[in-house]
């Protein structure tokens, strides 16, 4: 026994090893998300010249998502149009889950558009800017999303307005569903529940830089599973005013944590 003990510790990777391993997959990981984005740049790019509907950035993240360990367990059903995604929100990384799953389109912060390389991938996929910090244009930042769900494109927003750590569901912003109270057609809400579940010390939360929470994530060792769940979906008109849907929306996502045993 006491042979096998030593074994086992001779066998274990020191401190500086194991650095230079997580350097080694962070770097091929940023290899192949740059291989992935070239491709699917190109293909889009080439899809859109011949005047085809294009699928390439919903593939582009959900290859994203991929790459950077997760592996996602999709639990019933999303909406393809006439829809608004309501969310939890824990990571940067729920925005490539989401949409490669669903193909939808988000609400963003309009900081995002100024990013290099993530801003122009974001524009590949239809994302709606808006600037949270202007209170007095709330009505410009509603109509913009009124425009893309009259394209019949599923829009999806984080209404916590922040990421939270997987475990304390933060209370929901109601100011942008206001879009719900006038829409050129019937538009549901279908509340998300994204959960990491053992890899949930991978949320950007206590205002951790972006690039280190990002090198976290693609140095993480092997794979990691993501539960997105689709929960029922409901007619806003049948619930109230905005307040209410968001209410109802939060309520639905924590009911579902109660169900499960790693919580939100």
């Amino acid at each position: 026994m006491a042979s096998r003990s030593i074994a086992k510790g001779e066998a274990s990777p020191s401190p500086e090893v194991e650095g230079l391993m997580r350097h080694v997959r962070g770097c091929a990981r940023l290899l192949a998300l740059a291989l992935a984005c070239a491709f699917c740049v190109a293909a889009h790019l080439l899809t859109r010249a011949l005047r085809m509907q294009s699928h390439w950035p919903q593939r582009c993240l959900g290859w994203t998502a991929r790459i950077c360990g997760a592996v996602v367990e999709l639990r019933g059903r999303p909406l393809a149009h006439d829809v608004l995604f309501v969310s939890n929100h824990t990571s940067w990384l729920d925005i490539p889950i989401i949409a490669g799953a669903t193909g939808t389109a988000f609400v963003a912060n309009s900081g995002v558009r100024d990013w290099p390389l993530i801003g122009w991938l974001a524009g590949l996929n239809n994302t709606v800017y808006v600037d949270r910090t202007d209170r007095k244009g709330v009505q410009a930042q509603i109509d913009i999303i009124r425009q893309a769900l009259a394209r019949h494109q599923p829009i999806a927003i984080f209404p916590e307005g922040t990421t939270s750590n997987g475990l304390d569901l933060l209370p929901f912003k109601p100011s942008l569903l206001e879009v719900l109270a006038s829409t050129p057609r019937a538009i549901r809400v279908q509340p998300l529940r994204i959960d990491y579940g053992a890899a949930r010390d991978l949320a950007w939360i206590d205002d951790e830089p972006a690039p280190r929470n990002a090198w976290r994530v693609l140095t993480r060792p092997g794979r990691f599973v993501v539960r997105l769940e689709c929960l029922d979906p409901f007619s806003p008109a049948e619930i109230g005013d905005r307040k209410a849907v968001a209410a109802e929306a939060r309520r639905r996502i924590l009911a579902a944590s109660a169900r499960s045993p790693s919580g939100v």
